[in-house]
C-alpha cells in the first residue's frame, strides 16, 4: 500500500504518472482541505477536485484545474447580477460542489462526499480529505489577513506575505482512515506541493506528523522548488514571507524530522550535500513534469528510492 500527501496541480500531475506504475486500488491520497471555501452557498474543495478530475482523466490539461470543455455561463450571469465572480468555477465544476454541499447538508462527512464523487468519476484509488472538520488557511499580508483563495485567485498573490494562520487547527482531527493509511503503508510520498499551504496544512493536523515519524513506511518527498522558484503557485512568496530561503533545501528541512529520501531537480544538484547533512538521502533527477513520459519517469524514481516492489504492476 502507498499513501500520498497531496496539494493540487503539482501533486495531481505526479499521481497520474504513479498510477500508471502501480495498481490504483493500492493508493490512498490524503488531500489538503485548507483551501476549501464557501462561495455561492456551496462548499468548494479545490485540491480534492483537482486531484479527482486529473486522476479520472477529466481535468482541463491546459489550465491544470477545472474540467475539460467546461463553460462558464453561470459565472457570466453572476457577473451580470453584480455578484462576486472572481473564483473561476465552471458549470460542470459547479455540479461537483452542488453534490458535495447537498451531502454535507444531509449530515454526511466531507470524507463520505469525497468517496461518493470519486465513485461517480470511476476512481479506484482512495481519496481522503485531511480532515472532516472546519479548517481554513488564511494568509497574513501587509494589506490585511485573507483566505488563501482570495489571496491567490482574487488578488493574484500580489500582496506581501507576513504570516500564515490555520483557522480551526486546534479542533481539527484527521479524517477517518488518514492515520491508518500512513501507519499501514510501505511507502508514503510527499508530493511536489506547496510546503506551507498544501503539505504544511496536512502536517498541522493533530497526529499526522507523529504518525509519519512512527510509521515503518519509507517516506519520500519530491521538491516543488526548482532553481529557487516553484513550478506553479506562490510557494516562493509564502516561504520568503515566513523567513525561509526559497530553495529545495528549505523544503527538505521542513520535512527532515520524519523524511527518509528527498528528490530534488537536476538544476539543484549543488544542494545535494546540504540536504544530506540533514540526515536525509538525496536523489537528483528531472522533476519537471512536462509530459506523460516525464511524469512516469519521476514516479519511477520515487518508487525505486523506496525499494517498494510489491505494489508495482
Amino acid at each position: 500500500m502507498i499513501t500520498a500527501l497531496a496539494g493540487g496541480v503539482g501533486a495531481a500531475r505526479f499521481l497520474t504518472g504513479l498510477v500508471q506504475l502501480i495498481k490504483p486500488e493500492d493508493l490512498t491520497v490524503i488531500v489538503n482541505t485548507g483551501d476549501d471555501i464557501n462561495l455561492f452557498g456551496l462548499h468548494i474543495s479545490p485540491d480534492i477536485d483537482i486531484v479527482s478530475y486529473t486522476l479520472s482523466g477529466l481535468v482541463n490539461e491546459e489550465k491544470g484545474w477545472g474540467l475539460k470543455g467546461d463553460t462558464f455561463e453561470c459565472l457570466n450571469m453572476l457577473k451580470r447580477y453584480n455578484q462576486e465572480s472572481w473564483f473561476n468555477l465552471g458549470d460542470k465544476d459547479l455540479a461537483t460542489s452542488i453534490l458535495r454541499t447537498k451531502m454535507l447538508k444531509k449530515g454526511f462527512t466531507l470524507s463520505q462526499a469525497t468517496v461518493s464523487v470519486g465513485a461517480y468519476l470511476g476512481l479506484k484509488m482512495k481519496i481522503l480529505p485531511m480532515t472532516d472538520d472546519r479548517f481554513a488557511t488564511y494568509v497574513k499580508t501587509v494589506n490585511g489577513t485573507m483566505h488563501f483563495e482570495e489571496y491567490l485567485v482574487k488578488r493574484g498573490a500580489q500582496d506581501k506575505v507576513v504570516g500564515i494562520e490555520y483557522v480551526g487547527v486546534e479542533q481539527a482531527k484527521p479524517a477517518l482512515g488518514v492515520i491508518e493509511a500512513i501507519m499501514n503503508s510501505e511507502l508514503v510520498i510527499i508530493c511536489p506541493s506547496n510546503p506551507i499551504v498544501s503539505v504544511g496544512t496536512i502536517l498541522s493536523i493533530a497526529g499526522v506528523r507523529e504518525a509519519l515519524k512512527k510509521t515503518k513506511a519509507k517516506k519520500v518527498a519530491v521538491s516543488p522548488i526548482v532553481a529557487g522558484a516553484p513550478i506553479k503557485g506562490p510557494a516562493d512568496k509564502l516561504l520568503s514571507g515566513l523567513g525561509f530561503e526559497v530553495s529545495a533545501f528549505s523544503v527538505a528541512k521542513l520535512y527532515s524530522d520524519f523524511l527518509d529520501v528527498f528528490v530534488l531537480d537536476n538544476a539543484d544538484a549543488a544542494e545535494k550535500s546540504r540536504i544530506e547533512a540533514l540526515g536525509l538521502e538525496a536523489k537528483v533527477a528531472n522533476t519537471i513534469m512536462k509530459d506523460n513520459e516525464s511524469k512516469i519517469g519521476l514516479a519511477k524514481i520515487v518508487l525505486n528510492a523506496s525499494a517498494v516492489k510489491c505494489c508495482s504492476k
